[in-house]
């Protein structure tokens, strides 16, 4: 199973929760949620810590023009607050779920368990299977 890991430092960003788990930055997933600009639909990108997202890419896969999703909106859909958004476990079912290959050059994995103190750690090849997400190049 995956276990969930508490931190007596905060891990709200990558930078953060990497060196409290010395570990790669890169191997931190952000799970960051947007929204379609027009449907308003839900969209989780799944980052390597310091890949930035392009949205234009995001569009182009789902169809769509997206925006950052405001506090509100994350908490509604995922049932946790920015910073401690897990890659799954969603209040709501999510359609769009989006995963940066750069996660796949690492073996294992380091995710938020819903706060920002909370971390677990998983296999990057289970990472897919879990989430059912389309891995592309989010770049």
């Amino acid at each position: 199973g995956l276990q969930v890991i508490q931190l007596t430092e905060t891990a709200r960003t990558a930078n953060d929760a990497a060196a409290a788990l010395k570990c790669d930055v890169a191997q931190i997933v952000k799970s960051l949620i947007f929204k379609t600009a027009n449907s308003n639909k839900p969209v989780l990108v799944l980052v390597s810590g310091p890949n930035r997202v392009n949205e234009k890419t995001i569009a182009a896969q789902i169809g769509e023009a997206i925006i950052k999703a405001d506090a509100t909106f994350t908490e509604e859909i995922t049932g946790f607050t920015i910073g401690g958004i897990p890659p799954l476990g969603h209040k709501q079912q999510i359609e769009h779920i989006l995963i940066d290959e750069d996660l796949l050059k690492y073996p294992d994995l380091w995710a938020a368990a819903g706060t920002p103190h909370a971390v677990f750690n998983l296999r990057a090849t289970d990472l897919q299977p879990l989430t059912h997400g389309k891995v592309i190049s989010i770049k």
